[in-house]
């Protein structure tokens, strides 16, 4: 056990409320801890039970302390059965490697203090030989009903982790060893010495001087002893509003090819999207509907104009856009919803269809048979590559190639997007019954 595992190191987090009709795990760090489980767990319908208890709110308070987890989980008649599961915590020597790799970058600490978990960290990580989350046979079950292997204690209090997890990385760090307080001291301490000794090294006797001869300390130590040095200015206010573009209405006629309107619209919508990436980088507000990954990636034509009919622009504009990107205007249509819900990724699940390999449909396969109760799953079939209808109704689930499954109802003789995806088929098949929780 590491020296930090003490009895300092415990949290205890109260029992949450039921979660039906919820996916357990929105974070990927989150869905990496469910994944462990049932990658682990040799029975299936053991992790069907334990969803149902989480689901129910079966789960009392969850304790965590390095190398531990522990509630009572109560069956359904009101007996109560401890459940512990033991996740293996960090050796001395790992997490000293660990916080290196953690002070190295500012962003690191940056996404830690927003209680998100890097995945550059847990890359870098994997990089030095170092599993920050857990892998298959990493969470060891142990149950006051005896069983030898995950029991629906042990997977309802996983499932429940899961929940914490999303909110509050940490968690995941005092089960590898060590509590939120003595990471984010060793953090600074760090920080602060490399810090001194830049500083040190800036005075001539090292390489840190700028060009221009005058010391100085990098910018990602600066950020990194941010709680040590004088504090940066504050940024400046992001408007409520983009500006308003130059009118481009001239007593004179436009050159022949040029339209006006056109340009307006066009430089209407860069304002947008500017104003959209400064509130991201000054704000931390995302930057909507653009790529699969909320940035500003490189679109191609057929993308934009997805894109801009989104804005449901004027007749002309949508005109122009079907035209230019060889659809139709129902095709346009179906497109710009498809963008709202998703952006680039959400256009690609309506206009592609992608043949998964056996081992992708296998685990499809198994995900929608453990996403519903007993008894509540619909009647789902395959009904070509990645999609899956139910029998005898205008509702369709298809799964994208990142593993979320996306609503479509039929109408007429197309297929369109009703809801946000979800990795959770039965929260995204939530739009068509109404469940709370879902869009």
């Amino acid at each position: 056990m590491s020296a930090y595992g003490n009895e300092g190191d415990e949290r205890t987090f109260a029992a949450l409320p039921a979660a039906r009709g919820a996916a357990f795990a929105r974070t990927w760090w989150g869905r990496a801890w469910l994944k462990a489980l049932e990658d682990t767990a040799l029975d299936g319908q053991q992790l069907k039970a334990g969803r149902r208890h989480a689901r129910a709110g079966a789960v009392g308070a969850v304790s965590v302390r390095p190398g531990r987890i522990t509630a009572l989980v109560r069956d359904r008649d009101g007996t109560a059965h401890r459940a512990d599961v033991l996740v293996r915590e960090l050796s001395e020597e790992e997490w000293e490697r660990l916080l290196d790799l953690a002070v190295d970058s500012a962003g690191h600490v940056a996404a830690l203090l927003e209680r998100e978990m890097p995945p550059h960290l847990v890359e870098d990580a994997a990089a030095a030989g170092l599993e920050l989350l857990p892998g298959i046979g990493d969470l060891e079950p142990e149950c006051g009903c005896e069983a030898w292997d995950h029991c629906a204690h042990t997977s309802a209090l996983c499932y429940q982790v899961a929940r914490l997890l999303d909110e509050d990385p940490f968690v995941l760090l005092l089960m590898r060893g060590r509590g939120e307080r003595a990471v984010l001291d060793e953090l600074q301490a760090r920080g602060t010495r490399r810090a001194a000794a830049a500083a040190t090294a800036s005075d001539g006797s090292g390489p840190a001087a700028d060009p221009a001869g005058t010391p100085g300390v990098p910018a990602a130590e600066a950020y990194a002893a941010r709680d040590i040095l004088p504090p940066l200015p504050a940024p400046p206010a992001v408007r409520a509003e983009p500006g308003e573009p130059p009118s481009l209405v001239t007593g004179t006629d436009p050159e022949p090819g040029v339209e006006p309107a056109a340009l307006e619209f066009l430089a209407a919508d860069a304002a947008a999207r500017a104003h959209r990436l400064l509130g991201q980088l000054l704000g931390g507000a995302p930057a909507e509907g653009e790529g699969p990954g909320g940035g500003m990636e490189r679109l191609t034509v057929a993308q934009d104009a997805a894109r801009l009919a989104a804005a449901s622009p004027a007749p002309w504009a949508v005109a122009r856009l079907a035209a230019g990107s060889g659809r139709t205007r129902a095709e346009l249509d179906l497109a710009a919803r498809a963008w709202r819900f998703g952006g680039a990724a959400g256009l690609a699940v309506l206009e592609e269809e992608w043949a998964p390999d056996p081992a992708t449909l296998a685990s499809a396969a198994a995900r929608l048979e453990r996403a519903w109760e007993d008894g509540e799953r619909p009647s789902l079939r395959r009904t070509g590559g990645a999609r899956w209808t139910v029998a005898g109704t205008d509702a369709q689930l298809r799964l994208a190639p990142d593993g979320r499954w996306w609503p479509y109802r039929r109408t007429g003789t197309r297929w369109a997007p009703v809801g946000p995806p979800d990795h959770d088929p039965a929260a995204a098949f939530g739009v068509f019954t109404g469940e709370p929780g879902t869009a």
